[in-house]
């Protein structure tokens, strides 16, 4: 399995991979396979950075604008006469400020690494994306070549058996034809005969039944 590992990621050198768990593609593709455990793994570990990402993301616009409002009530503040109230006020706006300053810098310092574990987590779904559907490729084609060597089988067999049905029938046509040039339409009761591709019994009996009962009609 090294070796195949090797391969999927020479195959992958410079190819521009979709993030698979937002791919509609993806998700159809693992519908057919079937679930995997290591696939469920990854899968879930790329999806967690994603969601990361996308906290970071709102608690920066979120920091953004609760500095904003910050900034604006010390402006509003400095109209204010001087006191003890205002100062404090000051002093407690700068130091949230501050502190949202110092959040704001380590979510960015996260954000700038994100990218990067992105594409690593990305890039290991894929290769255990292509082990599961080689595998499955692989075992595709031999149910596929079995099905294909039993089709072939049933072909040949198929072919005999229709060949030994025609023949029959044909020795039977000949057989009756022969019987019934000898015997007669009185063969019938001679022979308990089931077999009458032709009919010509049949249609015999039905018009000596007609006669029969319509005399007249000649």
């Amino acid at each position: 399995m090294g070796q195949e590992d090797e391969v999927f990621r020479e195959a992958l050198v410079g190819k521009k991979i979709p993030i698979l768990t937002l791919d509609n593609q993806w998700h159809k593709l693992f519908t057919q396979t079937g679930d995997n455990d290591e696939i469920h793994d990854l899968e879930g570990k790329l999806n967690d950075i994603l969601k990361r990402q996308g906290k970071l993301n709102t608690e920066l616009k979120s920091l953004s604008a609760f500095k904003k409002k910050l900034m604006q009530e010390i402006v509003d503040i400095m109209e204010l006469p001087d006191s003890s109230a205002k100062e404090k006020k000051m002093s407690e706006n700068k130091r949230m400020i501050e502190e949202s300053n110092q959040k704001m810098d380590d979510y960015n310092d996260e954000l700038m690494d994100i990218p990067k574990q992105i594409d690593e987590a990305n890039f290991e779904l894929m290769m255990a994306t292509m082990r599961v559907c080689y595998a499955k490729i692989r075992q595709n084609v031999q149910e596929i070549d079995e099905i294909n060597r039993w089709v072939s089988d049933f072909k040949v067999q198929l072919k005999r058996k229709i060949l030994s049905k025609q023949q029959k029938e044909i020795w039977n046509d000949e057989m009756y034809s022969y019987m019934h040039s000898i015997f007669g339409p009185d063969v019938i009761d001679m022979f308990d005969m089931k077999y009458n591709p032709q009919n010509v019994l049949n249609k015999e009996k039905d018009l000596i039944d007609q006669k029969e009962k319509n005399p007249r009609q000649e």
